[in-house]
């Protein structure tokens, strides 16, 4: 009886060892899985901000491009009358009319504004560039009836 006693005393222990050392396995992963989604949770808060902060740099540099767009006739260095210009904004920014203040037109300018050091043309610009430098420019009218004419 007594080898069966110290079998059946070895079993319970070793199944109460299995038991403590599994629940020490699982505290421990678990720990280390907190751990690791804490400072996964803080890298995303930080990328979080930083994208933030990103957004609202290039936000506030696109309004004041959108807002140098259209203030650029006024500004001292302006080669150009500010009556004489039209504001178009998309594709292109301004149209201007030298002459056109006396009356008298004497070429039309399609104007750009660029701000910001790697500003440049969009592939739109860079192709309505090329077919004014081609003269792939028209004249056309269209006369529409008003409502109540015949």
């Amino acid at each position: 009886m007594e080898t069966a006693a110290v079998i059946a005393v070895s079993a319970v222990v070793a199944i109460f060892i299995i038991i403590v050392a599994g629940y020490i396995i699982r505290l421990t992963y678990e720990r280390r899985f907190k751990d690791w989604c804490d400072a996964e949770n803080l890298k995303w808060q930080a990328d979080m901000e930083q994208a933030r902060k990103s957004a609202v740099q290039q936000s506030r540099a696109v309004l004041g491009g959108k807002f140098t767009e259209q203030m650029v006739p006024f500004f001292p260095d302006f080669k150009y009358d500010p009556t004489e210009v039209r504001f178009i904004g998309s594709p292109i920014d301004l149209i201007v009319f030298p002459g056109l203040a006396q009356g008298d037109p004497q070429e039309i300018v399609i104007l750009e504004v660029k701000t910001g050091k790697s500003a440049g043309l969009t592939p739109a610009q860079k192709k309505i560039r090329q077919l004014i430098e081609d003269g792939m420019v028209r004249w056309e009218e269209i006369h529409q009836k008003a409502e109540g004419e015949t």
